[in-house]
């Protein structure tokens, strides 16, 4: 726990809230449930219910639950659940607030002691809100070869009492207040992928219905899925990295105690401070089950509207201005030795390979009414990515980075496959960054080193397709290719029948013919 003279003293805003009224009303009376308590979650989304409570327009907090890593739970208890949320503006000023909204966090687990207490708020009739931040890889219920992930096979063939996966153990309890209550709920979903609401209602239906067919379920189950639980669409933008141990120096200066980053045995980076650009855009679908949480008064920049609003905004931000342009940084970032994002917009190679993933992906976007596209992706460019004070890195963004190729890549791609003015064939960035992007898979980098590769559930299987191909040996390089390229699970579209499959092999071909190879080839390319 923060000691809060301190922290006053040192410049920090801190919320006149009495938090332990603040958890008793909560745990009385549950409205929000949360699972995924990372860096996002804590730094933003819980602060907009922060500021509701400060302003009086609400009485509870938020239940968090982390449904993967048991560590993030020991960690963040070890300071009351409590979070400074570092803002980062472009001159390098910060924003520090303390965050008490969140007012506890559970294992979501089975086999956690833990489990009985959230099936208990699950009963709640005044519990509201289930969201999520879960990452892409969450809501998947099978590999890029189009089978079930084993976790996935184990919850679908053994019911919904002890799930194992992300979305069989959300689907439990669902399936526990249909069970014991039956009253409605809204699942709202704050991960960046295109039609979240959607991917998260098929998901959760497609492991009911199994659960159905086995008899583990009644078929009013799928009603009440269908019926009493909402998924509303939205749109996410918030730049959060992982906890920098910069940050932490700079608090320690100014006098605060804070927990300095580190890995739990998951490789979850987790402190008791987030990290994060000043900048943010939050768009939700109106489509609630009941009564919701008065969003759009907790934060400037967020809007509550209709589904093609939110649909225009993320497929803008997600498939065109930012995403697919963080990617891009993510995979040459590391190939050339890069740590910091911002240094890599001082790179005029990598300056003009975004710029042009940009505008690829500007074509075939539809403009939302609350923004520009083109006007985004300059703040983008010119703001957003150099800015220096962001300690974000291209190793933490290309984490699950086969998760992310569909929604950042596979858009676009289908877009331009099935567009009569336009052809994949004109695509010159985007082929550029997916033969980027298997060339880091052979974790080798531009000087021929040795490379960490971040963590991605696709990983093994990716590698073993690749593994006859050596660095600087280019004639090792056949047909290793063919059924990455070919996958419609990864890009949406047959890259070969899309005419770029043999474009980007030629590419990838003279990215790995030795030292230096990747910076001639976007030399080449860009320039």
């Amino acid at each position: 726990m923060f000691d809060i003279d301190i922290l006053k003293k040192a410049g920090v805003k801190v919320p006149e809230i009495d938090a332990q009224t603040l958890r008793e009303n909560t745990f009385r009376n549950p409205k929000w449930v949360h699972f995924g308590v990372g860096n996002i979650f804590r730094g933003f989304i819980a602060n907009i219910q922060q500021h509701l409570v400060e302003k009086k327009i609400d009485d509870t907090g938020i239940i968090g639950i982390e449904l993967y890593d048991e560590g993030i739970v020991s960690t963040l208890r070890k300071f009351n659940n409590q979070t400074l949320a570092i803002s980062i503006n472009p001159d390098g000023t910060f924003n520090i607030e303390l965050v008490l909204s969140l007012v506890d966090v559970f294992y979501g687990d089975p086999v956690s002691e833990d489990w009985k207490a959230i099936r208990s708020i699950f009963e709640s009739e005044s519990l509201q809100i289930c969201s999520l931040t879960i990452t892409e890889k969450g809501y998947n219920l099978k590999n890029a070869s189009g089978e079930y992930f084993d976790a996935v096979t184990s919850d679908m063939t053994s019911g919904p009492l002890a799930p194992k996966s992300t979305v069989g153990k959300i689907s439990s309890l669902l399936y526990h207040r249909f069970k014991t209550t039956g009253y409605p709920i809204t699942l709202v979903s704050f991960d960046n992928i295109a039609k979240n609401g959607l991917k998260l209602k098929e998901s959760i239906i497609e492991v009911a219905q199994a659960w159905v067919n086995n008899k583990f379920a009644e078929e009013k189950f799928l009603e009440y899925l269908e019926t009493n639980v909402a998924y509303p669409w939205t749109m996410i933008d918030k730049i959060v990295p992982n906890p920098s141990q910069e940050i932490a120096q700079i608090l320690k200066e100014m006098g605060i105690e804070v927990l300095h980053a580190t890995m739990t045995d998951k490789k979850s980076f987790v402190a008791n401070f987030v990290n994060m650009e000043s900048v943010h855009y939050l768009v939700i679908e109106n489509n609630f089950a009941g009564t919701r949480p008065a969003f759009e008064c907790g934060e400037n920049n967020i809007f509550v509207t209709g589904r093609e609003d939110v649909e225009r905004f993320e497929r803008m931000k997600v498939t065109a201005c930012l995403n697919p342009l963080h990617t891009a940084l993510a995979v040459f970032g590391c190939l050339l030795g890069y740590k910091k994002i911002s240094d890599e917009m001082q790179d005029a190679l990598l300056v003009k390979l975004v710029e042009g993933v940009g505008e690829e992906g500007v074509r075939v976007v539809e403009k939302p009414s609350i923004i520009e596209p083109r006007d985004f992706l300059d703040e983008v460019l010119k703001r957003r990515l150099p800015n220096r004070y962001m300690p974000d890195t291209p190793q933490r963004i290309a984490t699950d980075t086969s998760q992310k190729i569909p929604i950042r890549f596979g858009e676009t791609l289908a877009a331009y496959a099935s567009a009569n003015s336009l052809s994949a064939k004109s695509l010159k960035f985007i082929p550029l960054v997916i033969a980027g992007w298997l060339r880091y898979l052979l974790a080798v980098d531009d000087n021929g080193n040795h490379i960490e590769l971040s963590p991605d559930p696709l990983l093994d299987e990716l590698r073993s397709k690749l593994g006859s191909i050596e660095f600087g040996r280019p004639e090792t390089f056949k047909d290793q290719l063919k059924s990455i390229l070919s996958s419609k699970q990864l890009f949406k579209v047959d890259l070969y029948e899309a005419g770029i499959g043999e474009r980007v092999e030629e590419l990838f071909k003279r990215m790995i013919a030795g030292t230096g190879a990747v910076r001639k080839t976007l030399i080449n390319e860009v320039l």
